[in-house]
Parts: C-alpha cells; sequence; structure tokens
C-alpha cells in the first residue's frame, strides 16, 4: 500500500519534503546553511513560556523535523512526542576518568576523494556535530558539545538503535534463549503469511533477508513511509485504511528476492527481531535494555526510545542516550563484554561481531564508500587493518570501535543530509587519522597491564566537558 492512499498526515509531509531534499541525487550540506548558520541554540527554538510563533515546532505538522529546525529536534524529541523510559537503575555511575589531549583538534586528513587537507575540527563543523566524546584505553581523551546538546541532556541515536537490537539478539543467541536458525514465524505466528515467515533469525540479524521494503526517502510511495505512518503515536487522519502499529504493518510486508543471497539494509527487520526479542523474554526491547546492558553499566542518565500508539518501542530507531553513556557502551564492547566490574556480554559476542558476515553479500548493496566491510548482528564491520566496527544512524550518529588503537567514537550529529554517504567522507578518514595518532602515543607510553580494572573502576568522575 503507498503512502499515498494513507492520507498523509502533516508531521509525515515535512519529513517527505526535509527527506526528498536530503536524499536527492544530487544533495550535498552545501544547500543548506553551514553549522554555525544552524546553531539551534542561536536560532532560539522553542525558547519562551510560550515561544514566539515562528520558533515554535510541532511534531503533528512536520515542523520538527524540516532543516535546521531539526537540529533542536534530535536533542528534545521527548519534548514533542510519546517516549518509553530505559531505565539506568539506582546504582551509582561508573566512573570515567579524564586524560584531555589539547593536539587532536588540529589533527590533519584528506577527506575521501579529496585533495585538500581538513582538521579535525574543521570536521565537527562540516558534519553538523552536537556532540562528540573519545576514549582512549577508557579514558576521557576528547569530549565536546555544540548547540543545544549538555552533558546531561540525551539526543537521538537514530539506526545506532538496530545495534543495540543485534547486539541482545546475539547475547540471547549466546545463552541459548533464541535459536538464529528457527524461523521468524516460530516465534511470531503473526508473521506466518509476510515475508517474514520464512526468513531465520539469523537473517533478520544479518538483514539478508528477501523483503518488499524501500528505504528510498525520495520516493513517497516507499515502504518507509508506510511504517512511517503505521508507527505514528498521533491519532490516524479521517479516512487513514493502513496498518495502526509497528506489528500490524510487518504482517503486510510482502517478498522481494530471496533470503540469505544479499545484504539488504531495511529497518523493517530490527522490528521484526526486536518483536522476537519481546515474545521469548516477554519484555518489550526498552525494558530488556535497561536489565540486560543499561543498567549494568553503571549509565548516568536513562535512556528513553519513541513507540507507537501501542507503546512498542521503535526498535529500529527510536533509542535516545547520553553521549558519555553511548561512549560506555562502546568501551563495554570494546573490551570483549566486560565493564563496571562485571562482564556484561559473554565474550563470544563480541568476538563474532567482530568477525563479521559475507563480504559478498554485503558487496551487493553498493555503498562504494564502504569497500570489503560486512554487517553482523546489526553492526558494522570494517574488516580493515585495525579490526574497527561501528554504529551507524542518519544525519551522523556514530558509535566507531577501534581496538587496534582502544580507541571508541561516539558521536551526535544533526547533518541535513539523512543519508551517511554526505559524511563519511569527512568522517571515516578522521576516525582512522585519530586513531593512528592515538597509537603512536601509545608506543610511547606502557599499555595498561591485563589486570588492569575496567574503566568502570577509574578514579575519577567526568565533570567539566570541553564546550563547543
Amino acid at each position: 500500500m503507498g503512502v499515498h492512499q494513507l492520507k498523509i498526515p502533516p508531521w509525515l509531509r515535512g519529513c517527505l519534503l526535509l527527506s526528498a531534499l536530503a536524499f536527492s541525487a544530487h544533495a550535498g550540506s552545501s544547500q543548506f546553511p553551514d553549522a554555525e548558520a544552524s546553531d539551534p541554540a542561536a536560532l532560539g527554538w522553542m525558547i519562551g513560556s510560550p515561544p514566539p510563533a515562528d520558533r515554535i515546532l510541532r511534531f503533528d505538522d512536520g515542523s520538527y523535523f524540516r532543516f535546521p529546525q531539526m537540529r533542536w529536534s534530535v536533542a528534545n524529541f521527548r519534548q514533542l512526542m510519546p517516549t518509553v523510559n530505559v531505565s539506568r537503575g539506582l546504582t551509582q555511575p561508573s566512573r570515567l576518568t579524564r586524560e584531555l589531549r589539547n593536539d587532536i583538534d588540529a589533527l590533519t586528513f584528506v577527506p575521501l576523494g579529496g585533495s585538500a587537507p581538513m582538521t579535525w575540527e574543521q570536521s565537527l563543523k562540516a558534519n553538523y556535530t552536537d556532540g562528540i566524546i573519545v576514549l582512549h584505553r577508557g579514558n576521557v581523551a576528547y569530549e565536546r558539545y555544540f548547540g543545544v546538546l549538555r552533558p546531561e541532556g540525551q539526543h537521538g541515536a537514530m539506526s545506532v538503535t538496530k545495534t543495540f537490537v543485534g547486539t541482545l539478539a546475539a547475547l540471547l543467541v549466546a545463552e541459548g534463549t533464541l535459536d538464529p536458525k528457527r524461523t521468524t514465524a516460530h516465534y511470531i505466528p503473526e508473521l506466518a503469511e509476510s515475508a517474514f515467515g520464512n526468513a531465520t533469525v539469523r537473517q533478520l540479524m544479518d538483514m539478508t533477508t528477501g523483503i518488499r521494503f524501500s528505504e528510498d526517502y525520495a520516493n513517497p510511495d516507499a515502504e518507509v513511509w508506510a511504517h512511517a505512518a503505521a508507527g505514528n503515536p498521533l491519532p490516524k487522519p479521517a479516512g487513514y485504511q493502513g496498518p495502526r502499529t509497528y506489528y500490524e504493518f510487518l504482517a503486510t510486508v510482502g517478498p522481494e528476492g530471496e533470503h540469505g543471497q544479499a545484504f539488504h539494509y531495511r529497518t523493517a527487520n530490527t522490528d521484526a527481531l526486536g518483536w522476537v526479542l519481546a515474545r521469548v523474554t516477554g519484555r518489550n526491547v526498552a525494558q530488556l535494555l535497561s536489565e540486560r546492558i543499561w543498567s549494568r553499566l553503571g549509565a548516568e542518565q536513562d535512556a528513553y526510545m519513541s513507540v507507537d500508539s501501542i507503546g512498542t518501542p521503535f526498535a529500529g530507531g527510536g533509542l535516545n542516550t547520553g553521549l558519555r553513556d553511548l561512549a560506555r557502551f562502546g568501551e563495554m564492547v570494546r573490551n570483549n563484554g566486560r565493564y563496571n566490574n562485571q562482564q556484561i556480554l559473554p565474550p563470544e559476542v563480541v568476538a563474532d561481531i567482530r568477525r563479521g558476515a559475507s563480504r559478498e553479500h554485503f558487496a551487493k548493496a553498493d555503498y562504494p564508500l564502504l569497500p570489503g566491510w560486512s554487517y553482523r548482528n546489526m553492526w558494522w564491520v570494517t574488516h580493515n587493518a585495525h579490526g574497527a566496527f561501528m554504529a551507524r544512524g542518519v544525519h551522523g550518529q556514530t558509535l566507531y570501535i577501534d581496538p587496534a588503537a582502544e580507541m571508541v567514537i561516539a558521536r551526535f550529529a544533526s547533518h541535513p543530509v539523512a543519508g551517511n554517504a554526505a559524511n563519511d567522507p569527512t568522517s571515516l578518514p578522521a576516525y582512522e587519522a585519530l586513531a593512528q595518532h592515538l597509537m603512536e602515543i601509545g608506543r610511547h607510553t606502557n599499555p595498561p597491564p591485563p589486570s588492569t580494572p575496567p574503566p568502570g573502576a577509574s578514579k575519577s568522575h567526568a565533570p567539566g566537558p570541553r564546550p563547543g
């Protein structure tokens, strides 16, 4: 069913307008105001009681996700839409030692496809960075915030959410709770007649299903918009005939191609996997994430997830977290699942992620900026010399782990172009250059002994981030 048949609500029209620009073949950040001109703090969105009429952003009319307005919204989703909490529990936050470096901003690299060098600091502006933190050997080496994001704030992680869901699935597989060879219909009989029915759990986890689900945001008839309309928590418009929840939408997904033959990045896979996790554990994704990971990390803040009209968390992209807590998760994974004085993930889960999946399957998806990569348990695996792997979300959300450099980078951004091909040229080589820089530094210092306690047990807390 095309979106035109669904009587597009105003909020969705706004998203369509932005995305048609952001995903057009010639879209680039040059057609939008730069990071300084679009700074949400300077533009004064949503300030006042009430704010001036031309500074008000709303979910129901789509104004919240137009550019540059969305630069405010991504750090304030909870003010605009229904959400569910991801509790950090009642324990003390784990500690982060600060060993800030003053040589990172001047670090230079050459962007992909470019010839002129760019500095690290210039790349932050080019990528519309809202917040970024770098951990080296578990210590905070760099931390900056821009716009309206603050250390105590939360930001939309977008499709980085998928990585959390894939990691939870891998954890349940390792524990024997979930059988990756079973079909989706084995766990969710309601999907037996959909294209998901005979897809295995492993095919969901690695996104090698053959389903009809276009994520061409520039096409108003793409299934991604029917999915968004189904997940809209607001009352449906008069005459709406489509599915009313994420679960109802999944039951309508038809086949396209064969399962297990190629990687196809499709958000519906994660929603289906989230349903499987909820069915086998009796916990929705937000509850499961809290119990198995978030409350054990020693997170500083609760996270939260957007929900549909019946309170189902959006497994494909609804997570919002604090920047430091996202880095804590990355550091836990870098340390083979151990953090905050406990083993949160079995080491074999991390080993399976790092091995990656079929590069041949990945190559069929045609990501020219990501040659030789693969996708495993909803992680993007580079297979580069450092064994780096990452989580990625639209508009520049990133969690990048470089085991060889003992480095974790967590970044939140609000790039006007949703697709990461717009920021990869000034992001990926920057991460690699920083990794090389930190490795050079590491060669002149003693590495931490094997018995060193995990970063969560280190001495001092992490106050005083550098302002943007």
